[in-house]
């Protein structure tokens, strides 16, 4: 059995966020990523573009999520499927938010000037 317990989660700091890696290839994973996203309140999000379908659930506080153009609030149990290539920004809501996030083996962010950023919590 794996278990992987809080206190060996590897955090990563990056555009104002946390990205507490739990499960990804570098941690002894085939397929499947996962992590804990804490957002700090207020924060402008940097618009990217996934390139694996990845799954937020949020777990406390609040977000505001724009996926291609199209914008909502979402609160501690709301779920946001976002498609695999779709531009998406994620801003902190006025107390922060804690997300749980899932995605596959391989995933890359774009960033809008192009570039290619993969994230060593999924990679």
């Amino acid at each position: 059995m794996s278990v992987v317990r809080a206190a060996d989660a590897v955090d990563h700091h990056v555009h104002g966020s946390t990205f507490s890696s739990y499960v990804a290839p570098s941690r002894g994973s085939a397929q499947l990523c996962a992590w804990r996203l804490s957002v700090p309140a207020d924060l402008a999000g940097v618009a990217h573009r996934p390139t694996r379908e990845e799954v937020l659930l949020i777990l406390d506080g609040e977000v505001r999520v724009t996926v291609d153009g199209e914008q909502a609030n979402l609160t501690a149990g709301d779920v946001v499927m976002v498609p695999p290539d779709s531009e998406l920004r994620l801003d902190g809501g006025p107390r922060g938010a804690t997300a749980w996030v899932t995605t596959t083996a391989g995933l890359e962010a774009v960033m809008a000037d192009g570039t290619r950023f993969a994230p060593p919590w999924a990679n």
